[in-house]
């Protein structure tokens, strides 16, 4: 019966999600900044298409001018803006194509047609793929496209839709017939050998907030956070993406300035609090970061009026932003080696997280579970049965 139901086409989880908002491959930094912001989607698609195809071609071909080529997110503009060269002018690096901050590892972002097996799906993510692009039903799906969409459009060729299929959606998925593979998920995750152990992203907190860039980056391609540690090796929290992406783009400063526990308090719970604001500015300062010091200053002096003022960049070439502040923590989710493996599976649900963070009865880190490591269990469960 389990494998009849990964046979199911990839279309049936794809009900009800919205269709994904695009980016051209030419637009800059800011116009995708812009649009993170606007939108408030967490990942912006970056599209590469040819709309001035010729009528003759047949659908087939015509749908294959048009690809997905990567997604970018709040982490990704944070990020760049963090390098040196950026931070002393952000306004020009905002004006930088959206290529330089697309992620260059190859295959993050596949597509798959909608009646692919949900099996070819999980052997996708198995094998590094992040999220995939799936075709959706649309009513305008068999008008011809005359003119090119603007920037934000959702539509593509022939006017196709498309949707995002993630990790979460599948584990999702499997955990709402979790009893198909009995007694599989009630094992421990020590005992499943998903544990990660040796390619945990971690910081110690009293190190700068800089030196966490590359794990930063690193966290988003692998689907997990970095740990941020004591001396001793135990976990006290945690940077993940997720919580980055509920920022804005003047947090740059706060990375470049503080220390990994300081900019742990700084994004934690909400607005910055007044003394670590001030102390960001007095290092700015100290270091001649006059336009990074005049961004963080325009943030904090935006009142709750601006969140109905026209995204996008202005005559100045600055960018409108809306103060949307959302409660966040730093807190990491975690569990123990004897912890079973449906029950892991249901912290990261409920928590909206990609990973959990094994640690021992102390709170010494031990490794991660991530949800791409969880597929791995089903898969192999599956070939067992076949």
């Amino acid at each position: 019966m389990a494998v009849s139901l990964l046979a199911r086409e990839v279309s049936d989880l794809c009900l009800g999600k919205p269709a994904l908002r695009s980016l051209s491959v030419s637009a800059t930094v800011g116009d995708a900044l812009s649009s993170l912001r606007r939108f408030g989607d967490p990942y912006l698609s970056v599209w590469s298409c040819d709309h001035h195809c010729n009528a003759s071609r047949s659908k087939v071909s015509d749908v294959n001018e048009c690809r997905c080529i990567g997604k970018v997110c709040m982490v990704d503009v944070i990020c760049f803006l963090c390098e040196e060269d950026n931070l002393k002018i952000p306004g020009s690096a905002l004006q930088e194509p959206v290529s330089v901050i697309l992620p260059k590892v190859p295959g993050l972002v596949r597509h798959l047609e909608p009646n692919a097996s949900l099996l070819e799906a999980i052997d996708l993510i198995v094998e590094g793929a992040q999220n995939l692009v799936i075709p959706i039903h649309s009513p305008f799906s068999r008008k011809k496209l005359i003119h090119k969409p603007s920037s934000n459009s959702t539509l593509h060729d022939n006017r196709v839709q498309y949707c995002w299929l993630t990790q979460e959606d599948i584990i999702r998925y499997l955990l709402n017939c979790i009893g198909l593979f009995s007694p599989t998920p009630n094992y421990a995750v020590e005992s499943l050998n998903i544990i990660d152990t040796k390619s945990i992203l971690a910081v110690c907190y009293d190190e700068p907030a800089s030196s966490s860039l590359p794990l930063i980056s690193q966290s988003l391609v692998k689907q997990t956070s970095v740990a941020i540690i004591d001396v001793d090796g135990k976990l006290i929290g945690e940077i993940s993406p997720y919580v980055l992406n509920s920022c804005n783009e003047s947090v740059a400063a706060a990375i470049a300035t503080l220390s990994t526990g300081d900019f742990m308090a700084y994004i934690d719970c909400g607005d910055p609090p007044e003394d670590l604001i001030r102390l960001v500015k007095e290092r700015l300062e100290e270091r001649n970061l006059g336009e990074a010091l005049e961004l963080l200053e325009e943030e904090s002096e935006i009142s709750a009026s601006s969140s109905d003022e026209e995204f996008g960049l202005g005559r100045s070439g600055r960018l409108g932003r809306r103060s949307s502040r959302v409660v966040r923590n730093t807190d990491a989710i975690v569990c123990f080696p004897w912890s079973s493996l449906v029950a892991v599976m249901i912290q990261a649900l409920s928590h909206r997280v990609s990973n959990v963070w094994v640690v021992e009865e102390d709170g010494t880190l031990v490794g991660v579970v991530t949800f791409a490591g969880m597929m791995k269990v089903f898969r192999e469960r599956l070939k067992s049965m076949i």
